[in-house]
């Protein structure tokens, strides 16, 4: 029992390195010129004008406009919650309860530790 214990926590321990998807990242800016106007309001005596000009605006490069991406990743905090989660209920339950309780620890603590890391 004490190995399958001893396997589970290394194996559970280095899961985050498993996933690690490494990218180039790209520093690559499109712009593309927007025109303005302003409308000056006049009085009487003065009359009022139109106020033109022309600036650089950063695009995205694709393309397309930006979508709203949410890419918050909250796989290393569930997987500490639910050690954290499972080590609790191994250590509050005794006998038979352990069979049903280390699991429902483990995801609950799974859950809470992945609304704690941000996703």
């Amino acid at each position: 029992m004490f190995v399958m214990k001893l396997f589970l926590l290394a194996f559970f321990s280095l899961y985050p390195f498993l996933q690690v998807n490494a990218s180039t990242p790209r520093a690559v800016t499109c712009s593309r010129k927007q025109y303005y106007e302003e409308y000056i309001a006049g009085t009487e005596s003065s009359p009022g004008y139109v106020k033109s000009w022309v600036e650089d605006v950063e695009i995205p490069c694709s393309g397309e406009s930006a979508k709203n991406v949410d890419d918050n990743d909250c796989s290393e905090g569930s997987v500490i919650g639910g050690l954290l989660g499972a080590g609790i209920a191994l250590s509050s339950s005794r006998g038979k309860d352990r069979f049903w309780a280390v699991p429902a620890g483990g995801t609950a603590g799974a859950l809470l530790g992945c609304q704690v890391d941000g996703g």
